[in-house]
């Protein structure tokens, strides 16, 4: 860092902790499947139940695709200590970490809380934390003396369990209910590379809060602190404390950033970290530039649709020679449109020109089985709104994809679990809920904007949102489907578990799958179709036998490292399997503004984190589905989603996945074949410290790749070969492009 300027300060988000009196319940747990009411009382003999780790889900510990009860127990001591060194004496307060879906809380026998805070049957999905507070003079708790603590959970489908990271018991604390919040955006000055930001303190308790505001930032990659300074704070319920500093000269790396308020009559300190986001994708130049996958493939005599995603400056005019009979170009808007009839492999010519300059590229349309080329690039609303989506925000996302993404090839605006109708009509046609009043006029503003609509269900009776399924419904609900204008379907087991066998066998696996591809197959439109499975039955060496072009290779992803990077460095055994049409999915991506409901959270994931994310992820030749709230697209998650060079890795031609070259305990190394004979590869920090990787060139039949390119910085690196040697952060990646 050249200069690190903190200008004015008046007065995070993945470390957060309060300091307190508390004992951890991670170890020690032991668990069995299934059900009874014997196992909640401290009398039952659980010696013969195994152990298991809370910081993982049941899936990952011996019970792959297993949905249904399990019960979770634990023996500890609760020490009156806890109350006696406590500020506030009145509540204990319990974290369970990640509950995966639903739960019932016995201590010493009797039922103390469950599903979250939430009402409802327990075969509703309640999937998130939980931290309960009881009375301290509650009779269930036996201070001094051995408790047992029994947790039933209900897993409606996909990972399950209690899981993730700091499961402990203490005393309520006088910061349980304040927070420094850190969701403001970060304001970034490109002429000055800096950034500066607001937090605020803030409460819901009566408490007046007097004290002290501590922050520090330090380089991760010597530990260096780089400033810090001690500001006075008050604030109190309506009245929060605002702290604004400003950055300047950053270097292209994330820094750390911690805010630790101490409260000078009861001395409880709350800390709050979080890492800070910087930019490695260059602006786009204002002279056009086409971008994008090279091939497009589509079905004869099908609805045909591509828009030709380029970027430069407004008003740009469109041109393509050799389109096949049939096609028409919107020279204004790069909409390509119409239907062909004749199967063939047409070569075309895309030429895009602006008051500056001219660009051309060489593109392919096949005309043929097979559609999906590429993996697919787009949005679902899942991981920013879950059941909660509805026709506004919908457009809101179409409207950004087309605004900003679409310039680099994105396409999809994919509708999750939460659009059908309570009942199906008389005849049987599903129908969609007041949150959807016109599908079909929603598809159709989709398609206006150049961009594809895609929808979900079931071949179950239900959904996992214990919505209508398509189970004995697939010809009527595919048929709907091509009449709105769909042109992707995700199709999401669940409780077609209710219909399979106890102990499904290969056959019954794809049974779902292969009577809805004959209902798609039926209509006169191109359905992208992807599994939503899970990876049973090792999906991907069926997948594209049984016409799916994506597949779920794994259980759902979370906005955390574990998860992250748990589910994309274990793409191991399914990367033969890749080919163009047919790809593996490790979920959908989790970048961005994350909430799974009606509140949102900047992803828990750092920046280093997320640079890791989307190059994994291409590197997999993955679908990339965005999970944000695109409403709300700031400057750092754009700079993730826009880069060109990193998109063109997942969308390369070959489709190929790339494989796991090296690995230690502390870093790994990805190399992915391309199209154009080049290799991509990943160099990956997998710990939490600074890591010196070296590529060498006489492994992995590199010795013939003599240039060397940085993918997101989109520059050559010049006199480093034969061994590329750099420091990589912790969680972090750097991206290379290698050629002849």
């Amino acid at each position: 860092m050249n200069k690190l300027f903190i200008l004015t300060c008046l007065a995070a988000a993945l470390c957060f902790k309060a300091v307190a009196q508390e004992i951890s319940i991670d170890k020690g747990w032991k668990f069995s499947t299934g059900d009874s009411a014997q196992w909640a009382s401290p009398n039952y003999n659980d010696q013969h139940w195994k152990s298991i780790d809370v910081s993982h889900n049941w899936e990952a510990q011996g019970y792959p695709d297993y949905d249904g009860f399990g019960w979770y127990r634990l023996h500890m001591v609760i020490p009156s200590t806890l109350k006696e060194k406590a500020y506030l004496k009145d509540s204990i307060r319990i974290n369970l970490g990640i509950i995966d879906d639903n739960d019932e809380v016995y201590l010493n026998g009797k039922l103390i809380a469950k599903y979250g805070g939430k009402r409802g049957p327990i075969t509703t999905s309640n999937y998130g934390p939980r931290t309960y507070v009881i009375a301290a003079a509650n009779p269930a708790i036996l201070w001094d003396k051995e408790n047992t603590l029994a947790v039933r959970i209900f897993d409606t489908g996909g990972d399950g369990g209690m899981y993730g990271y700091k499961h402990s018991i203490g005393m309520a604390n006088v910061m349980d209910n304040v927070n420094i919040n850190t969701d403001a955006d970060y304001i970034y000055d490109d002429d000055k590379m800096g950034l500066s930001k607001t937090i605020r303190l803030i409460t819901t308790d009566h408490y007046l809060f007097k004290g002290s505001l501590h922050f520090t930032v330090t380089d991760p990659e010597d530990n260096k602190v780089l400033f810090e300074t001690t500001s006075n704070a008050d604030f109190a319920a309506g009245k929060p404390f605002k702290y604004t500093f400003n950055i300047e000269k950053l270097r292209k790396k994330s820094y750390l950033l911690s805010y630790t308020f101490t409260d000078e009559q009861s001395g409880s300190t709350i800390t709050k970290t979080e890492n800070s986001p910087y930019l490695l994708t260059p602006y786009a130049s204002n002279k056009p530039r086409i971008n994008g996958a090279d091939v497009y493939g589509a079905r004869p005599g099908n609805p045909f649709l591509y828009l030709i995603p380029a970027t430069g400056k407004r008003p740009l005019v469109f041109e393509a020679t050799g389109l096949p009979a049939g096609l028409r170009l919107d020279h204004a808007t790069g909409i390509i449109s119409g239907a062909v009839y004749q199967k063939g492999t047409y070569p075309i010519t895309l030429t895009v020109k602006n008051n500056q300059a001219s660009k051309t590229k060489k593109f392919t349309i096949i005309i043929g089985d097979n559609i999906g080329l590429t993996p697919a690039l787009g949005w679902n609303s899942w991981n920013a709104f879950g059941l909660s989506v509805n026709d506004a925000k919908v457009r809101a996302a179409a409207k950004t994809m087309a605004g900003k993404l679409s310039q680099h090839g994105w396409t999809y605006i994919n509708i999750d679990d939460g659009w059908e109708a309570p009942q199906r009509l008389v005849d049987g046609e599903i129908m969609a809920n007041e949150k959807f009043p016109d599908m079909r006029g929603l598809a159709t503003y989709v398609h206006s904007l150049g961009l594809k609509m895609g929808i979900y269900s079931s071949p179950g009776p239900r959904t996992c949102g214990g919505y209508l399924g398509s189970w004995q419904h697939e010809d009527q609900d595919a048929q709907t489907y091509g009449d709105w204008g769909i042109d992707y379907l995700k199709y999401d087991w669940c409780s077609y578990s209710e219909i399979a066998p106890k102990n499904p066998g290969l056959d019954d696996m794809k049974k779902p799958y292969q009577v809805m591809r004959a209902s798609l197959d039926k209509i006169q439109r191109d359905i992208m179709f992807s599994f939503c499975q899970y990876g049973m039955g090792d999906v991907w060496k069926w997948g594209a036998e049984v016409g799916g072009n994506s597949w779920r290779s794994t259980g759902d992803i979370n906005d955390s490292w574990g998860s992250m990077a748990g589910i994309g460095f274990n793409q191991t055994d399914d990367g033969p399997y890749a080919q163009p049409g047919h790809f593996n999915d490790p979920d959908m991506l989790v970048v961005g503004e994350v909430g799974w409901g009606s509140s949102q959270h900047k992803t828990h994931l750092t920046p280093d984190e997320q640079y890791t994310h989307i190059s994994l992820w291409s590197l997999l030749s993955a679908p990339l589905l965005i999970g944000c709230d695109m409403s709300r697209l700031d400057w750092f998650t754009f700079g993730l989603l826009a880069n060109d060079e990193v998109l063109a890795i997942d969308q390369d031609a070959l489709g190929k996945q790339a494989h796991q070259a090296f690995k230690t305990n502390d870093y790994q190394i990805w190399i992915k074949d391309l199209a154009d004979g080049s290799k991509a590869v990943g160099l990956f920090n997998t710990s939490d410290k600074y890591q010196t990787i070296t590529l060498n060139r006489h492994e992995n039949d590199l010795a013939q790749y003599t240039k060397i390119r940085d993918v997101w910085q989109q520059k050559y690196v010049v006199g480093i070969w034969p061994n590329y040697i750099t420091k990589v952060a912790p969680h972090g990646v750097v991206l290379l492009k290698l050629s002849k």
